[in-house]
């Protein structure tokens, strides 16, 4: 069965850190493009963060530059996303989703291009 779980969305505290984990099953993630969406309730989805299949190429939001880190491990199959000095505003449901490499230059496509979803993890930060 082809998916992607995340793992890793708690309740922190403004300034504390989570590690967010983006695990593919079912297909291996070398040839993909990963990219972090985040989804806050009454607003629209947006790219956080991606990272290439190969070179590594990576790309962060503004929002979020400095302060959140991409990477990936292909021999366990896995991204993840390294997330510190969280703020309140940054409370969402994580999503990541994985778009083949064939089909994109850099990491970033359009959400209607990505071939695999995951389910989503929530994130909340609050004192």
């Amino acid at each position: 069965q082809v998916q992607l779980v995340e793992s890793g969305g708690a309740l922190v505290q403004p300034g504390g850190s989570l590690r967010l984990s983006c695990a593919a099953s079912g297909f291996t993630l070398d040839y993909y493009a990963i990219t972090w969406f985040r989804q806050a309730p009454g607003k629209e989805r947006e790219g956080v963060s991606c990272i290439s299949s190969s070179v590594g190429t990576t790309y962060y939001a503004d929002s979020v530059k400095g302060r959140f880190t991409i990477s990936r491990d292909n021999a366990k199959n896995t991204v993840y996303l390294q997330m510190n000095s969280l703020k309140p505003e940054d409370t969402a449901v994580y999503y990541c989703a994985a778009l083949n490499s064939r089909r994109v230059v850099g990491c970033y496509g359009l959400p209607y291009e990505y071939d695999y979803w995951g389910q989503g993890t929530q994130v909340t930060v609050s004192s």
